[in-house]
């Protein structure tokens, strides 16, 4: 019966612990973007820094999707390895 008991207390204590760390949650795209911006603030103060902050927090990326498409326009009538190579190049940049 002792044993029983412990090991149903070791199984409530595991699962426990699981459940504190499924309580634990990633950042959301906006605290991910708050800390790079942090980041790259840097040593900036008082109203230069909340300038710098709120163009960095308000500054929307490109998205793969739109980024693919204007590289399609600007690769114009390139074909072969001619074109994969400019998307290649325009897709990183």
């Amino acid at each position: 019966m002792n044993k029983l008991m412990t090991v149903l207390a070791l199984a409530l204590a595991a699962a426990s612990l699981t459940a504190q760390a499924a309580d634990e949650k990633k950042p959301t795209a906006q605290q991910a973007k708050m800390t790079q911006c942090n980041k790259e603030a840097g040593d900036r103060k008082g109203d230069e820094r909340k300038a710098f902050m709120k163009t960095c927090l308000s500054s929307k990326k490109t998205s793969q999707q739109a980024k693919m498409t204007q590289c399609n326009k600007d690769a114009g009538d390139r074909k072969g390895d001619e074109r994969k190579k400019f998307m290649s190049e325009c897709l990183k940049g």
